[in-house]
């Protein structure tokens, strides 16, 4: 699947300046249709360069390029200047959002409808927050703004996560590809430990939500005791003592189904 411009017969239009924008948003706005066809034919370098982002996912890359026009279309119609963000900060999030939201409705992965509604929502607000604080929001702003609890927001945002293949391409230039297999070895022990952390991942599924969420973070994301407290809206301790009761509730199951436990 190419990644280049012109073999996807794309238009070429100049880039607007700011103030070219601005007229041009407004114009559109108000109504005007050669102001809205041009901001989109300007802004299509944009939605391309964000759909490389999600290539190898199982879907040609034009029809997720048309996923992501149908964002900065919604961009566009929705920009509000009292925001006083740039459109491109703004029509990011929004077209991102789009296409994420596509991969999600149609993943092969089948997800509560109630988490569904809640992944959406968080989009919704994630995008809203992006506009008005002119960055990413934290996953704590986030949770404040729907009502909802760091674990709750969490638990949705991973239930919503597109599965990944070993065998997605990692990287490619003139040579062979490599594979997210290819990558998959440990500093410490080279190629073969990752099959033994998948097998602690399965072990993982016999803790609650909260649990396996502190032991993945702590142990397979190298987070601290303090960054996950923080996700969690916890204290320090609260983690630090949640983490000892996961560890030892893993010990007595693997003990009980003869493992060997050092």
């Amino acid at each position: 699947m190419s990644s280049r411009l012109v073999e996807m017969n794309l238009p070429r239009f100049p880039l607007l300046k700011d103030r070219e924008m601005k007229e041009l948003l407004s114009k559109a706005k108000a109504g005007d249709d050669y102001a809205r066809d041009r901001l989109v034919n300007c802004n299509l370098k944009l939605v391309f360069n964000l759909v490389k982002r999600f290539q190898n996912r199982g879907y040609e890359l034009e029809d997720l390029f048309q996923i992501g026009c149908i964002g900065l279309i919604k961009a566009i119609d929705k920009f509000d200047f009292s925001y006083d963000v740039k459109f491109s900060t703004y029509a990011v999030p929004m077209i991102v959002g789009e296409i994420r939201r596509f991969l999600r409705d149609d993943s092969p992965v089948k997800v509560s409808r109630s988490v569904k509604e809640i992944a959406y929502k968080i989009q919704q607000v994630r995008e809203t927050l992006t506009a008005r604080l002119g960055r990413d929001p934290a996953v704590g702003e986030i949770a404040a703004e729907l009502g909802l609890s760091r674990e709750e927001v969490v638990n949705a945002l991973e239930a919503a996560q597109m599965p990944t293949s070993i065998y997605d391409t990692f990287h490619q230039d003139d040579g062979d590809p490599i594979y997210l297999l290819d990558q998959l070895k440990s500093r410490e022990d080279g190629d073969t430990p990752w099959l033994e952390r998948l097998s602690v991942k399965e072990l993982l599924n016999n803790l609650s939500e909260r649990d396996r969420l502190i032991i993945t973070w702590r142990f397979f994301e190298d987070k601290t005791q303090s960054d996950i407290a923080l996700r969690l809206g916890l204290s320090q301790v609260q983690v630090s003592r949640l983490e000892r009761q996961a560890l030892k509730k893993l010990k007595e199951f693997m003990e009980r189904n003869g493992w060997k436990v050092e």
